[in-house]
């Protein structure tokens, strides 16, 4: 029985122990390697910074490379649980998220430490301590499957940072639960495109590390640079693409596979964070049709993913693309308004839950916040069941898979009409020209808000495409232009500067 991340991680080693486990730009570890540079931290923090501690955070300071990797595998071997901080964020949130977090220890994994920040251990200092294999056997034996394995600091849509904890069950579940989907196996070398502070990461470090696979952390500066990038996953043969929906786009917008000679021979294209474009999609798929192309859908409260949609073949433009079906041992429920009845009628919109041992822990010191998202499943009432309430909006369409229709918060009133935010989206982002869009609601003036990515400016081209597809009371009011919308740190559209502009 697997009960613990490292279980995988030590299988890996035991079968491929000289097998390159992680890679950067500038370094790499087999398995073997992995194994003994994070044994020598668990030991170094166990006899210092956490000594008799179990389950408490220790923060890492990240970096786009590989000693972040270890550093979080070293805190799981002391029996804590890692928190990854990007130093780069506003100072004003690192400090947010450090008073509400707490952390028992510091580690700095940044490849560049000329700037030390204080109270932080350099991973040079502790990379060098003798493991002591007795202490560290101690730590296993007092673990369980529900023990904290990582914490992840995620904004939402007001801005303050939440911290969701979620354990080594959680984790254990999703990577089984992508085995038994995809076939995944030691072949994979998966390229990383995610940030290690957002939850997309999880699903490349943890699916790899069951699998004996590779992960290549791909440099943040190729993502500017879209036919580079493409000449990366050449150069490294990497034939796994778990991305943020936003990176698979900056590739379709820039046209940048009309522009390789060698397609990079991947197999599997996974995307997630927000609406994937159709069109977007498309254009992947008539230049690369040999991957296995997979909507997953999820929030970090639910770890990483809970639906998944594998498409078969190029989609409709003007459609929404689904989310799809529940992952093994994890229940969907759609909730009406009130969040006491199921909908199940197809076409009907639903609030979407999540049921399973795929909940996060709750959100850490927060138990205000815990309570109002993770809740009491209202069809069971003789035992506590609790189900994960998403604030996304679903329902199913004809042939039983989820859509994802829009946020609980971007349903509008508007001339007398419901009116969910996202469908206008979809069609926005079928229109030729326009790259993506994002609709708000200014609720002081009862005007819709488009804001578009384009390189042409033609309201007039946009409101007569959008004339042949939705009733006039869903068009926008107001239509506003850039050459690139602003993106959040985790590379979804930064709604709350949008609003801020309102």
């Amino acid at each position: 029985m697997v009960r613990n991340v490292l279980q995988y991680l030590e299988a890996s080693a035991g079968k491929y122990p000289d097998k390159i486990a992680l890679k950067d730009e500038n370094e790499q570890l087999t398995y073997s390697e992995y194994v003994a540079n994070a044994k020598a931290i668990a030991t170094y923090l166990a006899t210092h910074e956490a000594k008799d501690t179990r389950n408490k955070p220790i923060a890492v300071i990240i970096d786009r490379n590989i000693k972040s990797i270890v550093a979080f595998i070293g805190i799981v071997y002391s029996g804590n649980f890692y928190v990854p901080i990007d130093n780069t964020m506003p100072a004003e949130r690192v400090e947010l998220i450090y008073n509400t977090l707490e952390p028992i220890a510091v580690i700095d994994a940044r490849t560049n430490t000329s700037k030390p920040v204080e109270g932080a251990i350099s991973m040079e200092e502790i990379l060098s301590t003798a493991v002591d294999e007795e202490l560290i056997a101690e730590i296993r034996k007092a673990a369980v499957d529900v023990d904290p394995l990582y914490g992840i600091f995620t904004s939402g849509s007001t801005g303050v940072p939440k911290g969701v904890v979620v354990c080594h069950r959680s984790v254990i579940d999703l990577v089984e639960a992508f085995a038994d989907a995809f076939g995944f196996d030691e072949e994979m070398i998966h390229g990383n495109q995610a940030p290690f502070d957002f939850d997309v990461s999880v699903k490349d470090i943890y699916n790899a590390m069951r699998n004996g696979a590779t992960v290549v952390v791909v440099p943040k500066k190729l993502f500017m640079l879209p036919k580079l990038l493409l000449e990366f996953l050449n150069e490294h043969n990497i034939n796994t693409m778990i991305w943020a929906v936003s990176a698979l786009r900056i590739v379709s917008d820039f046209k940048a596979l009309d522009a390789v000679e060698t397609m990079p021979k991947v197999r599997y294209i996974m995307f997630s964070g927000e609406v994937m474009p159709v069109k977007a999609l498309n254009y992947w798929m008539d230049n690369m049709p040999e991957p296995l192309y997979v909507n997953l859908y999820g929030p970090t409260e639910i770890t990483c993913n809970c639906t998944y949609f594998v498409v078969d073949g190029k989609q409709d433009e003007w459609k929404a693309l689904p989310i799809g079906k529940a992952f093994e041992n994890t229940r969907i429920l759609l909730l009406d308004e009130k969040r006491e009845k199921l909908v199940t009628k197809p076409g009907e919109v639903g609030e979407l839950c999540v049921a399973g041992t795929s909940l996060a822990l709750g959100y850490w010191n927060n138990p205000e916040k815990t309570r109002d998202a993770f809740i009491q499943d209202p069809s069971i009432k003789e035992y506590q069941s609790l189900i994960y309430a998403t604030g996304d909006m679903a329902y199913y369409d004809e042939n039983g898979d989820l859509v994802f229709a829009s946020r609980r918060d971007f349903q509008i009133k508007h001339m007398g009409h419901r009116i969910e935010l996202g469908e206008i989206e979809v069609a926005l982002n079928a229109i030729p020209f326009i790259e993506t869009s994002c609709c708000l609601y200014d609720e002081a003036r009862g005007k819709i808000v488009c804001f578009y990515q384009s390189q042409s400016d033609d309201t007039r081209a946009i409101v007569k495409l959008l004339g042949e597809k939705l009733p006039k009371y869903m068009w926008p009011n107001i239509f506003k232009r850039y050459d690139k919308l602003p993106m959040n740190k985790n590379s979804k559209i930064d709604r709350v500067k949008l609003k801020e502009e309102i």
